[in-house]
């Protein structure tokens, strides 16, 4: 049997976007670029930097963001100036070029993981044999853009 229209119960719920922003998010503009890497400098964070750097560079979407691997960053002793990652929704290679800065951070982590070819680069808290979740990555961007004063609810993992 249906439920009428009229009912109490339907009338009391609300919907589930009700007073939430809905749609794209907005992007960080390069002044709050900056002031995120100022943060996480001043906080010596040097995951969170290599992580934030690695996502502004490659453009990448989170879930395939932090399931990249030493391998895929590094040739030997130095770390590439580009990379190739298999996109999980495509399926499609992407190309992406990695800047100075971003290599220097990602070195500086690295070197700090101490990691083998075939770990993770950004590992689980709970298992190091398995990469950081999406809503861990998620997280971490409400973190920084709430640090440099902007709200959360605005921004999220695409606006990198």
């Amino acid at each position: 049997m249906g439920r009428s229209q009229y009912g109490p119960a339907v009338q009391e719920r609300r919907a589930w976007n009700a007073g939430k922003k809905v749609g794209a998010k907005r992007a960080l503009k390069p002044r709050q670029i900056w002031a995120i890497r100022f943060f996480l400098d001043r906080e010596r964070r040097l995951r969170d930097r290599a992580l934030f750097d690695l996502a502004i560079d490659s453009k990448l979407r989170g879930c395939d963001l932090v399931k990249i691997k030493i391998g895929d960053l590094v040739a030997g002793p130095e770390i590439r100036t580009r990379a190739i990652v298999v996109q999980q929704k495509t399926g499609r290679p992407v190309q992406f070029e990695l800047t100075s800065e971003v290599r220097a951070s990602l070195l500086a982590w690295l070197e700090r993981r101490d990691g083998r070819i075939n770990d993770h680069a950004f590992p689980s808290r709970v298992d190091q044999a398995h990469h950081m979740s999406t809503r861990q990555y998620a997280r971490l961007v409400d973190e920084w853009v709430s640090a440099i004063g902007l709200r959360r609810q605005e921004y999220g993992t695409h606006s990198l």
